[in-house]
């Protein structure tokens, strides 16, 4: 990995388990009406069979990092585009898609439900290619 998309990578992890890891208990009733018992283990930390695990993909220098990415399925993956010029994320069955985001923008796309292999690319730029699987 280049160091360039590998400090992108990890800033980018870093923010995605920073907005997961906030705790969801405090002061107040639980969601049954009642206060925790106990304090609640942060997202981050908690396995979960319902919750999809995060994604990113950062793109600079015309190339997806990584290009292949592994989510569960409903993982909301953020794409960070790092390039002076826009790009997109488009699955080729047009299962998911970023739209157009400009340089240092930002967006989400919801994984499909559905285990699989989806090939993806920049709807501006054929050449730039990827694989998301969900499983």
């Amino acid at each position: 990995m280049r160091p360039r998309a590998r400090a992108v990578a990890a800033v980018l992890l870093g923010a995605t388990l920073a907005a997961c890891s906030v705790s969801v208990g405090g002061p107040g009733p639980g969601p049954s009406g009642s206060a925790p018992a106990t304090p609640v283990t942060p997202a981050a930390s908690r396995p979960s069979a319902t919750a999809p695990s995060p994604g990113a993909v950062a793109i600079g220098d015309f190339v997806f990092e990584p290009a292949d990415l592994t989510v569960r399925p409903g993982a909301v993956v953020t794409v960070r585009n790092t390039d002076p010029v826009d790009h997109t994320l488009t699955a080729q069955d047009r299962s998911f898609d970023t739209g157009t985001i400009a340089p240092g923008a930002s967006a989400t796309f919801t994984a499909p439900a559905q285990p699989g292999a989806y090939a993806y690319l920049c709807t501006l730029h054929h050449f730039m290619r990827g694989i998301l699987t969900v499983s």
